[in-house]
């Protein structure tokens, strides 16, 4: 058993200070953890999200392919003339802008890495799967994900 407390105080126009304490894991882990939830309270406000999803509310889960963000996408491909307009071809096809690339020899090959704008996940699934198609495509890598603010 700890004899240990933590607290949070929080005013509000309707109700004034109101303090909740409990038994805590001890200062410093806990008041991280609660400067941690605070923090995230100040930046939803921010954006403007004045609610949070209840306990007991079942969440509205967005299909995947529905969501868009950008992303990085290694490919090895042939060292030969015409691959990367091959390549970007299948980027344009499938409505994926290229923000940036990468180019690295590699053996008998090349490695080209792509960062492209926000693009709608089924149309980046889209071109994987069409770039995969490609003779002048070794591999396909892993693709990345870039979550930001």
């Amino acid at each position: 058993s700890s004899d240990l407390f933590n607290a949070v105080v929080v005013d509000g126009e309707a109700s004034g200070s109101l303090m909740f304490y409990g038994r805590g894991a001890g200062g410093d882990p806990t008041a991280s953890s609660i400067l941690g939830d605070v923090i995230d309270a100040a930046i939803n406000l921010n954006k403007g999200a004045h609610a949070t999803l209840g306990v007991l509310s079942a969440p509205r889960l967005q299909p995947m392919s529905d969501t868009s963000c950008e992303y990085l996408l290694p490919l090895e491909v042939a060292d030969k003339p015409g691959v990367l307009h091959a390549v970007t071809g299948v980027f344009a096809r499938n409505d994926v802008s290229i923000r940036a690339a990468e180019q690295d020899g590699i053996g008998h090959g090349a490695r080209l890495v792509f960062l492209t704008h926000q693009a709608n996940e089924a149309a980046m699934q889209s071109c994987i799967a069409e770039l995969k198609k490609l003779d002048v495509v070794a591999h396909v890598g892993g693709l990345l994900r870039v979550i930001a603010d």
